[in-house]
């Protein structure tokens, strides 16, 4: 249920078990977040690309239309009349555009089914296919497992003899009851698949195909959780149990790599930010670290020199003297240099915190100005201001 909740968080889920025993109850509730629902499918007509000799005995069954012509260009997508003309033509002398189908032999019907298995069609567009959408996957995704990041991809309609597929992939690191290492979660056409998982294409491909370790992600150590959805006209399970997806399909094996691929190149750049950001932590907090024997340092050194007898000639500049008078006074004191190399440690942070916004698409001005005044009078403001925005307040 927690799968089906993933991938279907526009709707609620109640499990309730009552036990003889009150203790024993149990209720188990997955709400809904939202109220997007996934595109509703069109109907459409067969590829030729993905029909079979059984298939075309059916469709010729059914049919009202009279003629090879009008059969081939009603029942199929994606072919044209000047397209199927040329289709009959290299079907042989014993086919013509006026060729009723019912009478149609067996040696003719395997020769149309070889053609359409040769020549070559437009790709079926996506249409027909109701994938859970890219928003509600990552909607699902943070709202069960609560994860520290998390990246969604949704490949465009691709198509695998005749049949056209969309692969929905989501990637996230950390959160609640995940265990370490790849927890991968299946689903075809928005259903969970539970067994098998070991020989399935998303498992192998998790496991073999993806190097993680290039995207900043420790396979062994991270909690991570891969979610693909393969939605499609024909699903091409394995098994009469119907739990796995087999691996020897190359169009889907190659889109479900692309997805978890794209979905890792979005979370390295977060990951990188994040390291980005803690390493300027770590530099701040050991520059602070060192300051007071930094300040004692330089203290005691002008201390020495200050208290030096003055040379026949001057070895400082104006300045350099002032600054050795100001110690001898206690003008300037320990204190004094502590507060200075703060101040400067300070001043460096925010700058790099400035260009590292300014790298991340930030711009040191806003935006766009936007001010709160009131209707009458004018006021005096104040403007406070940050490496993200300017907030202008009017007392």
């Amino acid at each position: 249920m927690r799968q089906m909740a993933v991938i279907t968080p526009y709707a609620q889920f109640l499990f309730r078990f009552l036990s003889d025993a009150a203790e024993k109850n149990l209720t188990i509730k997955f709400t809904r977040r939202t109220d997007v629902m996934p595109p509703v499918p069109l109907l459409t007509k067969h590829h030729p690309s993905a029909v079979d000799l059984l298939l075309i005995k059916r469709l010729i069954t059914d049919t009202t239309k009279p003629n090879l012509l009008q059969f081939l260009q009603h029942e199929f997508v994606n072919i044209s009349k000047a397209h199927a003309d040329r289709l009959i033509g290299e079907m042989g002398p014993d086919f013509s555009a006026k060729t009723t189908v019912n009478s149609l032999t067996s040696q003719q019907l395997v020769r149309i089914h070889q053609l359409f298995r040769q020549a070559k069609f437009d790709d079926p567009s996506g249409n027909c296919l109701s994938p859970a959408g890219e928003y509600n996957l990552r909607l699902g995704i943070i709202k069960e497992l609560h994860p520290d990041l998390v990246a969604t991809h949704a490949s465009s309609p691709q198509v695998f003899e005749g049949h056209p597929f969309i692969v929905e992939a989501g990637v996230s690191i950390g959160g609640k009851d995940v265990k370490q290492g790849l927890n991968i979660f299946r689903f075809a056409n928005r259903i969970p698949l539970l067994f098998e998982q070991g020989a399935d294409v998303i498992t192998r491909t998790a496991l073999k195909r993806i190097n993680w370790s290039i995207y900043k992600i420790n396979q062994q150590q991270d909690k991570i959780g891969v979610f693909v959805s393969i939605v499609s006209t024909k699903i091409p399970f394995k098994g009469t149990g119907k739990e796995y997806i087999g691996d020897d399909i190359t169009e889907i094996a190659d889109a479900v790599k692309s997805a978890l691929k794209q979905c890792c190149i979005q979370l390295k750049s977060k990951i990188v930010k994040k390291l980005q950001a803690r390493e300027q932590q770590d530099r701040k907090r050991n520059l602070n670290k060192y300051i007071p024997d930094v300040a004692r340092t330089i203290m005691e050194t002008l201390g020495e020199l200050a208290d030096e007898s003055p040379p026949k000639r001057p070895r400082f500049d104006k300045e350099d003297e002032e600054l050795l008078e100001k110690i001898n006074s206690e003008e300037v004191t320990e204190m004094t240099f502590r507060d200075c190399l703060t101040q400067h440690v300070e001043q460096v942070d925010y700058e790099m915190a400035l260009e590292y916004a300014m790298q991340s698409g930030v711009s040191e001005e806003p935006r766009e100005a936007i001010y709160l005044n009131s209707l009458e009078g004018s006021y005096k403001f104040v403007d406070f201001q940050s490496p993200a925005f300017v907030f202008r307040f009017i007392p």
